[in-house]
């Protein structure tokens, strides 16, 4: 499948996680063509700060494989990771990143910093950006829309 197939099968995710009123952000992580984790944002809903999709779909992945090390696999999401996910997605050893919408508050794959190319860490993950952006975009766009609507109501 293509890089843009697997970002739709992570904006549904992230459609679940509006549906719960959570900030839309949904990941999956794949392995020679499967789906071995999925994850969508939950920080409200679990009272868990790390409850970030991309942590939920890397725990998810770790499990399936029985490994905390997911070399060889490529994370989707859909908003570009914050530092902590980066953090994260650098430990488990994934091979490649691909995300949708750039985050200009706290994305930690170069809009804000780059942690995936600080060259004094010892793993980099090859990032490809963009994939589906606006459509990713839209997606957080709306939410908040709403939500700001709701707010004045």
């Amino acid at each position: 499948m293509s890089d843009e197939l697997w970002m739709r099968e992570a904006m549904m995710l992230a459609q679940q996680a509006a549906e719960q009123e959570e900030v839309p952000v949904g990941a999956i992580v794949v392995k020679d063509g499967v789906i071995i984790g999925r994850g969508s944002n939950a920080p409200i809903g679990a009272h868990d700060p790390t409850a970030h999709a991309e942590v939920l779909a890397l725990r998810d992945a770790a499990n399936t494989l029985g490994n905390y090390r997911l070399v060889d696999c490529t994370l989707y999401v859909t908003l570009e990771p914050c530092a902590m996910c980066a953090g994260a997605i650098q430990h488990a050893r994934i091979a490649r990143l691909v995300y949708g919408a750039k985050d200009p508050k706290t994305g930690a794959c170069g809009s804000v910093v780059d942690l995936m190319s600080e060259p004094k860490l010892n793993h980099h993950t090859h990032v490809i950006s963009n994939v589906l952006g606006d459509e990713c975009g839209q997606l957080l766009s709306t939410f908040f829309k709403q939500r700001r609507l709701d707010k004045k109501q």
